[in-house]
């Protein structure tokens, strides 16, 4: 009974070391920093254009170009952003042109910056995707968005850096199992919301420094 007990004690007082020294080592685990793969501070200061949509998404796009600026200014230190809006004249007409490079160009000229970001924001139209199953009727009603952001030179109008990102969301959904349906409708803006911020965190992921373990 005492050899057995003391055996007992023994391997008691190595689960406690062996779980204290595992904790130790978590403790110590170092992780370093892992600087973005897009650094803006060479620049000093950068524009972003209002990301070009469809009129009918004027408002997301504007969502968008919004959270990519938080996103950017959050993740960048020392980087002065000047946010421009497609509205002004020159503007809308380079864009209209679609002529990138000669955008980036005139904005070096008339803003004094080396690089200017532009966006373009794809959205579809609500679509009912669903399914007919022996047990009832499924059928949700689906947006989806692609993104595709780019910064440009304004000295030569070339393509420094580019990101794409698409996300999808639900708006509603409709099942009916037996005879009686059920429908549950959401904030079509609150369903938006969330496909542009998975956009922007996808689209912006080079922006930020990331950590590992060493």
């Amino acid at each position: 009974m005492l050899c057995t007990s003391a055996l007992q004690r023994t391997r008691h007082h190595y689960a406690l070391a062996l779980c204290g020294a595992l904790a130790l080592s978590a403790c110590s685990s170092k992780y370093a920093a892992v600087p973005a793969l897009l650094d803006l501070a060479p620049y000093g200061r950068v524009a972003v254009v209002a990301f070009s949509t469809e009129q009918a998404n004027s408002g997301m796009s504007a969502l968008a170009t919004q959270r990519f600026a938080e996103a950017l200014l959050r993740s960048q230190s020392g980087v002065e952003l000047l946010e421009l809006n497609s509205s002004d004249s020159t503007l809308k007409r380079l864009l209209t042109n679609g002529d990138k490079a000669a955008l980036a160009q005139a904005l070096g000229r008339d803003k004094n910056v080396p690089a200017v970001f532009v966006g373009q924001l794809k959205v579809s139209g609500v679509k009912p995707r669903g399914n007919l199953s022996t047990s009832g009727v499924n059928v949700r009603a689906a947006v989806s968005a692609e993104l595709t952001v780019s910064l440009l030179s304004t000295k030569t109008g070339g393509t420094v850096w580019r990101s794409s990102s698409a996300a999808n969301g639900t708006v509603g959904r409709v099942s009916m199992s037996g005879a009686l349906p059920s429908i549950a409708m959401r904030d079509k803006e609150e369903a938006y919301g969330e496909v542009v911020n998975e956009l922007i965190t996808n689209v912006t992921r080079d922006l930020r420094p990331t950590w590992v373990k060493q």
